[in-house]
This record gives C-alpha cells, structure tokens and sequence, in this order.
C-alpha cells in the first residue's frame, strides 16, 4: 500500500475545481501539460533533492531515492506523482518535498488521500 500525492500545473487546479468530474484525474485532456521548461526543471529538481533516475518509458521519467522515507517519483507530462511508503515519516517527508515544489507558484499539490489540493503562499 501506498499514499500517493501529486503536482500538477495551477490550471489543471482551476480546472478541476470547476468540474463535477469523479473521474477528472483520469481523463489525460483534463490535465494541463508542463512546458518542456518546466518538465525540465523539476527533472533537475527531482536530482537536486537526491531523486536518482531510473528509467524512461513511454509515460514518463522513473525516479528512486536511497532514504525510503522519500519515496519514488514519476514524472509525466503532465504531473509529478511522487509515492510514499505507508509510514508516518514517509508520508510526511514526501508530503513536504512535494510542497516545497509548489514554491514558484506555477504548481499545486494534490493529496489523493485528502482529496485536497495544496499551493504555495
């Protein structure tokens, strides 16, 4: 089991905010496609916190991190999907590095769990 949390572009929050969509989320046309900058950027950032690549497949960019607290990452063009194992330190580590991404105020944080989303201020 895992908890998982999710950064996506601040239009893809607007989005979701104005739907009625259960399903919002799994529609791909919903979610708002980071620049190749920006994808870029948090690839750099991903390393810059100690995220080590893995792999590329035909979604996206695999990441691990040697300290399990800190989970894995996937990078898509579209999100930032981090996973944390079902620890509290975990949950509280990836939850905060994904925080810490909405710091430019071009991301927003998305908490599956709480079904709650989260933006820098």
């Amino acid at each position: 089991m895992s908890y998982d949390i999710s950064l996506y572009r601040i239009e893809t929050k607007q989005k979701e905010e104005v739907t009625d969509d259960e399903n919002f989320f799994e529609n791909e046309g919903n979610l708002v496609a980071f620049t190749e900058q920006q994808f870029l950027e948090l690839k750099e950032r991903l390393s810059s916190y100690g995220y080590e690549f893995l792999e590329e497949n035909e979604y996206g960019l695999s990441f691990s991190h040697q300290d399990e607290d800190r989970g894995t990452a996937f990078l898509t063009k579209e999100a930032l999907f981090f996973k944390a194992s079902w620890s509290k330190n975990s949950i509280f580590e990836v939850g905060m590095t994904a925080s810490e991404f909405t710091d430019s105020g071009e991301y927003a944080k998305y908490d599956f769990q709480n079904g709650e989303w989260e933006i820098w201020e």
